[in-house]
């Protein structure tokens, strides 16, 4: 080892790693003997000649001085074609670079003119930006401040075209290196969210389209910086990826506990880079685009999302009408509408969101439950929201518990994402199986909570976790049945694989484990293989092989066969459809309601409770009142959350809950004066409804966005013998605007009787059971029962 290589290392100080503050002299340290060795070479090289127009310049890390112990030098020898001759630069330049290499200091090196480095800028995007750092070192210092101003300027003035190229760059090397934050051995330097991000950040404010975050963002690249030299120190490399046999080492060195704490410590800090690089980017991109595009003053352009939501610059914006200080579920609607639309949250809006939204307390409202299940379910568009979400704090806010997961690493060699990463990209998974379960809101949360017992000392993470899960549930409110699925999901989530791999799945005493860890349920069951194959899929192509995936499906069969021989149809649909109303006494009608209705007047009442509204409704039947009723509130914009449908000798008691995503307040004599209107023959009030279709923005509704990975087929069926009285639909489909109507003139259109229907929806999915008779009464017949299938599948299938 040379005594170069040797007082470096000495000047990193290895007693003061874990002392806060000493990385950043450290380097300064380091860096000023750098300069000062290369000023003697310089000297030396000069023999006691001044040499007019030539430089000594640095590039990289030395430039910038944030180099490590053992980081290799990158310098240029910059002259000015008028004063030496090519032959005697040639010459000088190997009188500085020899004494170098002997030392055995890593060296990349170069020798330009002014205009030699303006070319080689604007052919290389990564030599333009490693310019951008030009530094002097020795000798003539205008030659090297020519040489960085050009090049500066440069990049000022092609932006337009330099943008669009580093865009393209920075996107390929985070998808070749991954991401920082969630990989066991990461490269520091090259990953998405390291120390190669930086310099994006630095490059794009050179540009001067944008300002870069700084604070917390300062804060965590000094703290990558600290494991770069702590990998020096400890392999006696220059290298910049943290290898799994030098992780306690190194945590030792910067006064960690263990290995896992210096890969917190670590995630936490890429992630706050990430997402600022990504921003950034994103914010000069959108600067570039108006500068371009400018004839005038620019006026904002702002898109309506919903929920006082606008679609900016390729941002989500809160706008004036959004009562962030007062409405506890305004975070969870921007964030479902950003994730639907597969677009981040602005910055301003998330400090807004985390400044002045007020806690949405125990229990959560019930309109937050709602919106959040339909924020999980949203699909890819989830992972930059949410992480956006939980940067500012605002997913701690909400799940407290969550903090103990943030940026925990996996010792698992199946795991590729740290265990908070893995939850979501578990939710994304599971958002594929929202068609093949009756209820998708609870695969949501299963998926969101499954690991969250992952936590440091936990001797069994599935107990753990449910233990969390179930404190997590009861906080926000989730029903006591709900939550004891949830709860066994969590609990029993490794059960299904562990089984299929280890035990014969076709032998009966190994179907009865299964069928004793999901309580007998085949709901439970269909939620649990659900859940296993988007755990495993997350996880990564070795938890998921075409080998497991058959033994789970084999067991999953032969367990759920075993349950619906069992429990009969109803273990069959997974569901427990209602029974239609056998007399008027089982309901208690008010008399107004019963006065209004005897002269032919609706009779409609609004109760509005946290964000939700109940809107009961009480008339005569007729052909079409479903339909009728279901369009006027998508008309009015409401979005139906569930709803329960009546009919028995010739009246129809409704109770609808809507949601708002305009804010509006659904008012009972304008409902009632339009459903007067409508039955009437007059069609206006549902014109509105045609409208919004066209031009209803993908927050709004529960329509999810283009590539999200949703299903699309609409799945209908038969419950066999769920009734004596009626035939009974099951319909699961992808909720839209002016669905419930479209299903209601289906129905009426094949000549069907709506006795009652439960109508719900579940993360963006409706389950809607239909009890349907003659219109004399009594069941279909299979062929019509088959037909009116046929055709509510080709009614939720079409545009």
């Amino acid at each position: 080892m040379s005594d170069v290589t040797t007082r470096r290392l000495d000047l990193a100080g290895t007693r003061e790693f874990a002392t806060p503050g000493a990385g950043r002299t450290r380097r300064r340290a380091i860096t000023d003997f750098g300069f000062g060795w290369l000023q003697d070479l310089w000297r030396e090289a000069c023999a006691g000649r001044r040499h007019e127009g030539v430089a000594l310049a640095a590039v990289g890390s030395l430039a910038r001085g944030d180099g490590g112990p053992l980081s290799d030098y990158d310098l240029v020898l910059v002259h000015h074609p008028r004063g030496l001759s090519g032959k005697e630069v040639a010459a000088f330049a190997d009188r500085l670079w020899y004494p170098i290499w002997d030392t055995g200091v890593r060296l990349d090196h170069s020798v330009r003119t002014v205009a030699e480095c303006r070319a080689v800028a604007s052919d290389d995007l990564s030599a333009a930006m490693g310019l951008l750092d030009l530094t002097h070192v020795a000798g003539d210092a205008d030659v090297v401040n020519a040489a960085r101003s050009t090049v500066a300027h440069d990049w000022r003035a092609n932006a337009r075209t330099r943008l669009s190229e580093l865009q393209d760059s920075v996107m390929a090397r985070h998808a070749r290196q991954g991401d920082l934050a969630h990989l066991v051995e990461p490269d520091l330097k090259e990953a998405h969210g390291g120390l190669r991000d930086m310099t994006v950040l630095r490059a794009l404010t050179e540009a001067w389209l944008t300002d870069r975050p700084h604070g917390e963002v300062d804060e965590a690249y000094e703290r990558i910086l600290d494991v770069r030299d702590a990998i020096h120190v400890v392999t006696g490399r220059g290298r910049d990826r943290l290898a799994r046999e030098d992780q306690d080492a190194c945590a030792a060195l910067l006064g960690h506990a263990d290995a896992d704490s210096v890969l917190t410590e670590l995630s936490g800090s890429a992630r706050i880079i990430a997402y600022a690089v990504d921003g950034t980017l994103r914010r000069a991109l959108q600067s570039q685009r108006a500068r371009t595009l400018r004839v005038g003053p620019r006026r904002p352009q702002l898109v309506p999302l919903g929920y006082g939501l606008y679609r900016h610059d390729g941002e989500a914006v809160l706008g004036p009408s959004a009562d962030v200080t007062s409405d506890p579920v305004i975070p969870y609607r921007a964030a479902l509408v950003a994730a639907r639309n597969a677009i981040p949250l602005s910055p301003a809006t998330l400090r807004n969101l985390a400044a002045h939204s007020p806690s949405p307390g125990e229990p959560w409202p019930e309109a937050a439950r709602g919106v959040f299940a339909d924020l999980l379910a949203a699909g890819p568009g989830l992972v930059t929201v949410w992480e956006g979400l939980d940067l500012a704090g605002i997913v701690v806010r909400w799940i407290p518990e969550w903090a103990a997961v943030r940026s925990r690493p996996q010792r698992n060699a199946v795991h590729r994402h740290t265990v908070d990463r893995h939850l979501v990209e578990t939710v994304v998974a599971a958002s594929g199986f929202v068609r093949d379960v009756a209820r998708p809101d609870l695969l949501m949360l299963a998926a969101l909570l499954h690991d969250i017992g992952k936590v440091a000392n936990a001797m069994d993470h599935s107990r753990t976790g449910a233990g969390l899960a179930d404190r997590i549930l009861r906080r926000m409110g989730t029903s006591d049945r709900d939550r004891e699925v949830v709860v066994r999901l969590v609990r029993e989530h490794l059960t299904l694989v562990e089984l299929a791999t280890r035990r014969d799945p076709e032998d009966p005493a190994t179907i009865a484990v299964l069928s004793e860890a999901v309580g007998g349920s085949v709901m439970t069951l269909d939620l649990l293989r659900a859940l296993t194959e988007a755990d495993a899929s997350a996880a990564g192509p070795k938890a998921w092989t075409d080998w497991r995936a058959g033994l789970v499906s084999r067991l999953y069969a032969a367990c759920r066969a075993a349950l619906v021989s069992a429990n009969g149809a109803d273990g069959a649909a997974g569901t427990q459809p209602i029974e239609p109303i056998e007399s008027l006494d089982c309901l208690t009608l008010s008399s107004d309601a019963l006065e209004k209705v005897a002269v032919g007047d609706p009779h409609v009442t609004v109760t509005s409770m946290g964000g939700a509204h109940r809107v009961d409704i009480v008339d005569r039947d007729r052909v079409g009142l479903f339909a009728d009723t279901a369009g006027l509130l998508a008309a009015h914009g409401f979005v139906v959350r569930s709803a329960l449908i009546r009919t028995l000798d010739g009246l129809a008691v409704n109770e609808w809950w809507v949601d708002s995503p305009g804010g509006e307040q659904p008012l009972p004599d304008t409902i009632a004066r339009d459903l007067v209107r409508i039955g009437s023959g007059d069609r206006a009030p549902l014109g509105r409804l045609q409208r919004r279709r066209a031009t209803a923005p993908i927050g709004t509704g529960s329509v999810r966005s283009p590539g999200s990975g949703a299903p699309d087929s609409t799945r209908a069926m038969v419950i066999s013998g769920a009734s004596d009285m009626a035939t009974v639909i099951e319909v699961r489909a992808t909720d839209r605007p002016g669905l419930l109507q479209d299903i209601g003139i289906t129905l009426a259109r094949a000549s069907l009787v709506v006795r009652s229907a439960h109508i719900a929806t579940y993360a963006g999915q409706t389950l809607d059971t239909f009890y349907v008779t003659e219109f004399g009464g009594g069941r279909l017949a299979p062929a019509r029962a088959a037909q009116a299938v046929a055709m509510i599948i080709d009614t939720c299938d079409g545009p």
